[in-house]
């Protein structure tokens, strides 16, 4: 699991239960896409709550969430990242 901790102090990184995020202080949680079917089944992940793009389509849904996760990896925690 990847930390990324701002100047100010507050820490970004995806969600996961590896480490008791509380541990960190108070934890706001809150969503970075939805990964979501199309009505002929394709999966899509749709990155724009944190005004990225939306990757698909693709045939599974564990296929959307690996490139969501790629994503968030390489463009939100990464060097430069922003949001």
């Amino acid at each position: 699991m990847q930390l990324v901790i701002e100047l100010g102090g507050a820490v970004r990184c995806i969600y996961s239960e590896d480490i008791n995020l509380c541990a960190l202080g108070s934890p706001t949680i809150t969503r970075a896409s939805h990964v979501e079917p199309d009505r002929q089944g394709r999966w899509w992940a749709d990155l724009s709550p944190i005004h990225g793009p939306t990757l698909g389509p693709f045939r599974h849904r564990s296929e959307a969430l690996a490139a969501e996760h790629s994503w968030l990896e390489t463009n939100w925690l990464g060097c430069g990242a922003g949001e």
